[in-house]
């Protein structure tokens, strides 16, 4: 029961991005599909099904495999495979070997999530840009965040004065990067590129002010819900 309940948890990860991907009509190659998996699939599979990111790895491998021979199917050039039906058998005997149980093999060997989704949701590649910032200078915004939430940051976070004052200002930067990052059209992979980027470097950058990464999660959803 375990088990089915995690395969049930992981598809809806792994398929989360179907919706936007059909809204959005933005056809993405199998390579960058593959960097995409980095992204967002993978992360997921290690948390959900506690898999190593190595075995993590060689599913993302797997599924580009069987993109590049559905390609070909499509091309009608692929000397092995006639049909997605006979590609698929040898897809799911590639994700038995890997030592996965049953029920993750068929989770994994949906078609959908290999094929039909041509972009994948998740939080590193989702970009929210304030509008606002497009006009409103940093030390404009510095001085509007620190009057709004330099208090609740002390006492919601229990930091101090001078690391709240340095993770209002990472919040600035961040949010200035992402106007900036919001200017490159969406079909453009760069814009995931730099969003990804973007947040790692927020990470890096708080890291420094002293917040551990066991908190990342708390400061990520207090400004998420406290902005200008």
């Amino acid at each position: 029961m375990k088990v089915r309940y995690v395969a049930a948890v992981i598809l809806s990860i792994l398929l989360s991005g179907n919706l936007s991907a059909q809204e959005n009509s933005i056809k993405r190659s199998s390579e960058e599909m593959r960097e995409l998996f980095g992204y967002c699939d993978k992360p997921a599979l290690i948390k959900e099904w506690k898999l190593s990111a190595a075995l993590a790895d060689k599913i993302g491998d797997i599924d580009h495999w069987a993109r590049q021979q559905q390609a070909a199917i499509d091309a009608n050039t692929n000397e092995v495979y006639a049909t997605q039906g006979e590609l698929m058998q040898d897809v799911s005997k590639k994700y038995k070997s890997l030592g996965l149980a049953a029920d993750q093999v068929k989770t994994l060997s949906d078609p959908k999530r290999i094929f039909e989704i041509s972009t994948r949701t998740c939080p590193v590649i989702t970009l929210q840009a304030n509008p606002v910032f497009d006009t409103l200078n940093a030390q404009k915004a510095l001085l509007l965040y620190k009057t709004k939430y330099r208090k609740q940051l002390i006492e919601k976070l229990g930091v101090n004065g001078r690391q709240a004052d340095m993770l209002l200002e990472i919040e600035v930067w961040k949010q200035k990067e992402a106007t900036t990052i919001a200017a490159i059209p969406e079909a453009d992979f760069n814009r995931i590129r730099k969003t990804v980027a973007m947040y790692a470097e927020r990470q890096r950058r708080w890291k420094v002010v002293g917040i551990g990464e066991e908190h990342f999660e708390t400061m990520t959803q207090f400004f998420s819900q406290n902005t200008l």
